[in-house]
């Protein structure tokens, strides 16, 4: 086969690295092309069949796993069906091992027919099964719909995004129909629309009060339509930002109606007239998050009914004191209500900022009232209040700088609210840069909607695409018990001392060709890998490998690391590839974060993805992994 790519004599890199492609030998071009240059002896750009073969050696050659393969091979070139029968079992931990596996292993990856009769397995097999799907870290099990999707809505944890129209700045970029396409690929639930009185009668989506582009709100509508459902059947919810007159307020309720059908919520469910559906009575539905006049039950009488030219003005509670502004205004004290252990409210004096309120006119056209259903948007005021009046449909809209003062002083308080009611955090307005907030501290006190940028890559969309990645990435996770079940009334406290902490081992073994450095004109980088874990205050931390010199191509660590994670059901876990670099700082190479009770046992290899989220494969590092709860 190789011998026929070499009948005209020599092939040059182009043909050498398409001939490594057909012999499913996965290579970066940067790698293929420095050791093709170390294996040209000839220094002519064009190698011989012997220089392939050198070539082939080197990329497909992996000592570490070849010291596997040696431990459970008895004569050191083949592997038994019982050996692997053993290796299954005693290193990647599949308990419900038989024959049959193995065998379908072996005839799945052993590339050479007459060792794939006898059932057994070469190294070349072994490694193409190490290097497989099969054995990637995250747990395939978790890579389709397994949890109870049965809850209320208020029950799980839901992907959403903030002005998701914007894929640049808040200020001058561009608004763009792509905002919200990408969004719903990537799993988003809770879309975010910023609507304003536009010429012509047409509703426009931009960030108002800035110079970035317009929208015709139609035309979002027509794309959420469209994609609303490729990548997950469960709910989706239109947050808008409604700043439009009544007029155009009706043209809004049409589009919605007119455009999106039968998968508008427009009414109730009949078994759902006081609480929250689930996500599966709701699925390929697409909800309405909006101001709303009156009750489900006077909604359902005005159905079908013309409410064309009906205006209803009610009074808004609106703050004097912006999220932004917070900061800078002395905190006065003001009364928190408790429960001391007898159960009876007490009042407790705590330093939060005192949220002075003023009442708005706001006049709200009926026929875009009535679509609002389960997802009524309510100021929120406190956690007193909403304990008092807030209704099962109303959800609130919190600022990251009001959420964070929050879920620090009052976190107990904030868990229960969270069971009863859907919050929705958002990036404070002084983020000009879209730049994004750490998600991880409000799912911890049980925020489901925590909206982030989606358009701005780093450190929290890495957490956010790696959290949702769980439950066959539908957008919507199930909240731990300790977070959903309002009986217990569990204070986070109480789950770090009773909770089964999981102690992980992560033996780091080595990275399989790395991304080069953009700061070296070779294929080389100083590489060192960082592990972190993301939770509960308790089980953040993390910790690095030594740095292996001027090797991006298959450095070699073998170092072990320990981690006691108190909460690992809110916990995610992430590996970050660096090129260190003293005088600029360390460079990122690449990174992937999971959920840790998503992680598989035993020898496994971890995809890499670049700053925005693009796979860098066959960039991957070889890790083993054991953990006990």
């Amino acid at each position: 086969m190789i011998r026929d790519d070499f009948r005209g004599g020599k092939i040059n890199l182009e043909k050498t690295f398409h001939l490594l492609e057909k012999l499913n030998i996965r290579c970066n071009y940067i790698h293929v092309k420095y050791i093709f240059k170390d294996n040209d002896r000839l220094k002519q750009g064009r190698i011989t069949i012997e220089e392939f073969r050198s070539i082939y050696r080197i990329i497909a050659h992996r000592e570490e796993i070849i010291e596997i393969f040696n431990t459970y091979s008895e004569n050191r070139k083949f592997l038994f069906e019982q050996n692997l029968v053993e290796f299954l079992k005693q290193e990647q931990y599949i308990c419900s091992m038989n024959k049959n596996i193995a065998s379908e292993i072996i005839q799945k990856y052993e590339p050479i027919e007459e060792v794939k009769e006898a059932r057994q397995m070469s190294i070349e097999g072994f490694t193409r099964y190490l290097c497989s799907s099969d054995c990637q870290l995250f747990n395939n099990e978790y890579e389709k719909v397994y949890q109870d999707m049965t809850h209320p809505l208020n029950d799980y944890f839901i992907s959403s995004s903030h002005n998701t129209y914007l894929i640049a700045d808040q200020l001058v970029g561009p608004s763009d129909i792509w905002g919200y396409i990408s969004a719903l690929i990537k799993g988003c639930r809770c879309l975010e629309i910023d609507c304003w009185d536009g010429s012509q009668n047409e509703p426009i989506v931009y960030h108002g009060y800035t110079l970035t582009s317009k929208l015709l709100f139609k035309t979002v509508i027509q794309a959420i339509h469209k994609y609303a459902f490729i990548t997950s059947d469960y709910p989706v919810v239109l947050s808008l930002e409604n700043h439009c007159s009544p007029p155009q307020q009706e043209v809004m309720a049409d589009d919605l109606q007119f455009i999106l059908g039968d998968a508008l919520l427009s009414d109730m469910l009949d078994d759902f007239p006081d609480k929250l559906p689930s996500p599966e009575a709701l699925k390929f539905k697409i909800l309405v998050r909006n101001k709303k006049i009156g009750t489900l039950a006077e909604t359902r009488e005005r159905k079908n009914t013309d409410k064309r030219g009906q205006v209803q003005e009610y009074e808004e509670y609106e703050e004097t004191d912006q999220d932004e502004e917070e900061e800078k205004v002395k905190e006065p004290e003001t009364l928190l209500i408790l429960k001391d252990n007898s159960g009876k409210e007490v009042e407790s004096r705590s330093r939060i900022a005192l949220r002075l309120f003023r009442k708005k006119k706001v006049k709200l056209a009926l026929a875009l009232s009535d679509l609002v259903i389960y997802t009524k948007a309510e100021k929120f005021r406190s956690f007193h209040y909403s304990r008092l009046y807030q209704q099962f449909n109303e959800s609130n809209s919190i600022g990251e700088s009001q959420a964070r003062k929050l879920s620090k002083l009052a976190a107990h308080e904030f868990v229960l609210h969270n069971m009863k009611f859907i919050t929705r955090i958002y990036p404070k307005a002084t983020r000009t840069d879209s730049s994004n907030f750490n998600p991880q501290e409000f799912w911890n006190v049980g925020c489901q909607m925590v909206a982030l940028n989606f358009q701005t890559p780093g450190l929290p969309m890495d957490l956010q695409n790696g959290k949702f990645l769980d439950n066959g990435s539908s957008g919507y996770i199930l909240k731990p018990q300790f977070l959903r079940d309002i009986e217990t009334k569990c204070n986070l406290n109480e789950v770090l001392e009773n909770n089964n902490p999981v102690t992980l081992m992560i033996r780091l073994i080595s990275g399989i060709q790395l991304p080069p450095s953009n700061l070296s004109s070779s294929n080389k980088a100083d590489t060192l890998v960082m592990i972190q874990i993301f939770g509960v205050p308790n089980d953040q931390v993390k910790q690095q490998t030594r740095v292996i010199k001027r090797n991006a191509f298959s450095p070699r660590w073998n170092e072990t690391f320990t981690f006691i994670i108190q909460v690992p059901e809110l916990a995610l876990i992430r590996f970050v590839v660096e090129n260190q670099s003293k005088i600029t700082g360390n460079e990122f190479l690449g990174q992937y974060t999971l959920p840790v009770l998503c992680m598989n046992k035993g020898y496994r290899h971890v995809p890499l993805f670049s700053k925005v989220g693009q796979s860098l494969e066959p960039a991957a590092l070889f890790i083993y992994v054991w953990y006990v709860r």
